[in-house]
């Protein structure tokens, strides 16, 4: 069994008014340091019953072009483990 772990997020270019919303609210909470955008993602963790990372890796990548990312708008990458 494999544990595998997809992380989700907006291309660059590609506006983020939810990442804005924290960048501001983090600076009037006194969190300066935050000089750059933040970016807000997704994170979605699966089990699956593949024999081999690679099986796994191309199962997720399947997923998430059908149906767990907007490829147009949005960059993912996958991680695997065993569980």
């Amino acid at each position: 069994m494999k544990r595998v772990v997809v992380n989700i997020y907006l291309k660059e270019g590609v506006l983020d008014p939810q990442g804005k919303a924290v960048h501001h609210a983090l600076d009037s909470l006194g969190f300066g340091e935050v000089v750059e955008d933040v970016r807000i993602g997704k994170q979605i963790v699966l089990k699956l019953n593949s024999a081999s990372d690679k099986e796994a890796k191309e199962e997720a990548i399947k997923m998430c072009e059908s149906l767990l990312a907007n490829t147009v708008i949005e960059n993912y990458d996958i991680e695997i483990s065993d569980v």
